[in-house]
């Protein structure tokens, strides 16, 4: 890194200490777009590097509610509003005991250019709570979520043209559905203020499905550069929440074999891979009984094997899907997954790779698609779904999908073309940072002082 990125990177820290997660974002960032800076003059001159490293806005609020006792519990609240240069702020809420303003700050800044690759006018935010659902009864959930967006709502603006939330892990259709009905009953206006809604009040085919099914529609990209197919592909993925589930539906019915899922108390494998039949167990076990991965292994037995607390990058495979959270594939997981012949990590997950084990894949000629290419499915479904709303015209569920495959189509061509312009095109990294930002820079820098 040169020294002006070094003074970008330090300046970063200086005002944000204590947030790791964002510092990691960041000079992740600032290692893959250097060649552009170092390119194009101006974007010094017009520093845009440290305008973008600023959230425009950052919204922290409390959120008292009452559980199923009736006795009061106050939570924190969050918004990153983190770039509009591009369109409405957009990103997940999140809601679990580990949020914190660094991992909002780090997951909203990675949405700008995620949100960018899209080719959608949507600028880049994101948000959520210290709020951990996991247990809790339904009734619960809609105290919190009405609490919590009681204080969101304001900052949100009117019809989609200020700031456009979505789920993210612990906001799924349940939370969506509270979040929204809250915001309706306070404004009196039927607007796409969030997005992942109910097919019933303005929803979109394919949403639940977009990040998984996108990740595999990116991945069949990359293989076609190297004259592969994704059939018979050994397939490892963690997590097992929506994305996992997804990327697993749609990776099965293309041939190819999933062997791993796992959550946070550790990993099942299952070495005849895991068939359509028993993914509709997982989903149901997940989505519907809300339980635990192990059950899994208790319910089909056989070959079937439980690992706790553990991650599956001990495995043989050809590809790796994390899609659980980030910083899950660590130095030693890298070298095992190495070890065991894997080809491709495919980032379902936002920053699931630390840096250290993203240099040592790149040094091993492992190639690494980043979630902000990847995982960009669900956002551009969110897109999508925007579309519809302001039509108030429904898409078929065909429609959607080859819109969402076009669009994974194009993030791919964007990446691989940036990275082969910089003498680099297996670095998917480079090339999806360098044209995600370039695209918000030119933005910024014809807007003005923004």
């Amino acid at each position: 890194m040169n020294k002006y990125m070094q003074n970008v990177l330090d300046w970063v820290i200086s005002k944000n200490p204590n947030e790791k997660e964002f510092h990691d974002a960041v000079l992740d960032f600032l290692n893959s777009v250097e060649p552009a800076v170092e390119r194009f003059p101006i974007l010094k001159e017009q520093k845009i590097l440290y305008r973008i490293v600023e959230p425009e806005r950052v919204i922290i609020f409390r959120v008292p509610w009452m559980d199923k006792n009736n006795e009061i519990q106050v939570n924190r609240g969050f918004r990153v509003q983190f770039n509009s240069a591009i369109g409405p702020y957009k990103g997940g809420l999140r809601f679990h005991p580990t949020v914190n303003l660094s991992i909002l700050k780090f997951l909203g800044f990675e949405q700008i250019f995620k949100n960018a690759l899209t080719g959608l006018w949507m600028g880049g935010g994101k948000g959520g709570s210290d709020f951990d659902p996991k247990g809790k009864e339904d009734v619960e959930v809609m105290r919190f979520c009405q609490s919590f967006m009681t204080e969101l709502y304001r900052y949100l603006g009117s019809g989609a043209r200020t700031d456009v939330p979505a789920g993210d892990i612990g906001v799924g259709s349940r939370e969506i559905g509270y979040l929204y009905g809250q915001y309706k009953k306070i404004t009196q206006r039927f607007e796409t203020v969030l997005t992942g809604k109910g097919l019933e009040y303005g929803g979109s085919l394919i949403r639940p499905e977009a990040t998984g099914y996108g990740a595999v529609y990116f991945t069949q990209e990359i293989l076609k550069t190297k004259n592969e197919t994704i059939k018979n592909k050994i397939c490892t993925i963690s997590g097992s929440g929506n994305v996992a589930q997804y990327t697993a539906e749609k990776l099965i019915q293309l041939g190819a074999k999933v062997i791993s899922l796992s959550d946070s108390n550790g990993y099942i494998y299952d070495p005849d891979g895991i068939t359509e039949e028993k993914l509709k167990f997982v989903f149901e076990l997940k989505n519907v009984k809300r339980g635990r991965i192990k059950e899994y292994v208790d319910h089909f037995g056989g070959n079937t094997e439980y690992y706790p607390q553990k991650r599956p990058w001990d495995l043989k495979c050809d590809i790796a899907f994390p899609s659980a959270t980030q910083n899950e594939i660590e130095i030693q997981d890298a070298e095992n997954l190495i070890n065991n012949g894997c080809k491709y990590v495919i980032e379902g997950a936002n920053m699931p790779t630390s840096i250290e084990a993203k240099k040592l894949f790149y040094e091993n000629k492992v190639i690494l698609a980043p979630g902000k290419a990847a995982n960009a499915g669900g956002v551009a479904v969110s897109g999508l779904e925007m579309a519809q709303n302001y039509s108030f015209q429904p898409w078929s569920k065909e429609k959607v999908n080859q819109e969402l495959f076009n669009i994974m189509q194009q993030i791919h061509k964007q990446c691989y073309e940036t990275a082969k312009e910089y003498n680099d095109p297996s670095n998917y990294t480079l090339g999806a940072d360098i044209a995600g930002f370039m695209k918000v820079a030119k933005a910024m820098i014809q807007q003005g002082l923004i």
